[in-house]
């Protein structure tokens, strides 16, 4: 029987204003609650690596051990090579992969990590399968994603609104859950996971630099990235209708007094045996 393959399609791509977001996050600001049961000889597989800071922070971190990074996307694997060199981690490998069918036997890792990546997956029931299938007992999967709808910003902008709901409507369309953070729990046990702590933690953005820096990556992501192509080859916003969203987030970004939080759901669950 053939092995199930991803049929959803990455949202985002790997524009610049794309990689701006992903190479700013670390283990510390995206993987906190996994940090503390982490061990110096552990080995891990982070899942959609993408450009690998995360992967690096972990390699780090188990200096005794090895990382492995996968992506769906071969090309951003070279940024990931790229960064664990010029920190000068010798403890880490990256490789093409897809987590509905992961190129790994049974029981090879201690952890099994993926961030911000069920939420654009076809089918995160099956890939939290093969990262259950994949980790020894006693191990565990470790998985954090936002949810947009329990995304929340002050003050109120009828442009960002938009931008959620255009936002959430494109994601579907590519075949994957915005709203996958709330999610995570349910999707585990619907996997086989017993053993899992559930919880959630947040990005905030509030100073004069962060909210700079935040809406002028999804300004940029709105009209610039793979998913403004998907936007408007879709039918869900005309190119006007984005330059429009993109406006609002700049002069969102502009008010002293602006704020906004992203909800993670995240979940640590230990293999039984």
């Amino acid at each position: 029987m053939s092995k199930p393959r991803e049929t959803a399609v990455y949202t985002h791509g790997h524009h610049e204003s794309v990689l701006r977001s992903h190479t700013w996050r670390t283990a510390a600001n995206s993987a906190a609650y996994l940090v503390d049961s982490l061990k110096p000889d552990m080995r891990i597989l982070d899942i959609g690596c993408g450009p690998g800071t995360i992967t690096a922070d972990f390699a780090a971190l188990v200096p005794e051990g090895h990382v492995t990074g996968v992506d769906h996307a071969p090309d951003i694997l070279e940024r990931a090579r790229a960064a664990a060199a010029e920190r000068g981690l010798t403890n880490v490998d990256f490789a093409v992969a897809d987590v509905h069918a992961l190129d790994f036997p049974d029981d090879t890792f201690c952890v099994v990590h993926a961030h911000q990546v069920l939420q654009h997956v076809g089918d995160p029931v099956q890939a939290l399968r093969e990262m259950r299938r994949v980790t020894r007992p006693g191990g565990f999967v470790a998985v954090r994603d936002a949810d947009y709808a329990a995304m929340t910003w002050y003050p109120a902008s009828p442009g960002l609104d938009d931008w959620l709901d255009l936002y959430r409507r494109v994601a579907r369309a590519n075949g994957g859950e915005p709203d996958a953070g709330r999610r995570l729990k349910s999707w585990a046990l619907r996997a086989g996971l017993t053993d899992i702590t559930a919880t959630s933690s947040t990005w905030t953005f509030a100073t004069a630099e962060e909210r700079a820096w935040w809406s002028g990556l999804w300004a940029d992501r709105t009209v610039a990235s793979a998913y403004a192509r998907r936007a408007t080859e879709g039918g869900h916003a005309t190119e006007a209708e984005l330059r429009a969203v993109a406006e609002a987030w700049r002069e969102w970004g502009k008010r002293e007094d602006a704020w906004f939080s992203v909800l993670h759901g995240e979940i640590l669950a230990r293999k039984e045996g």
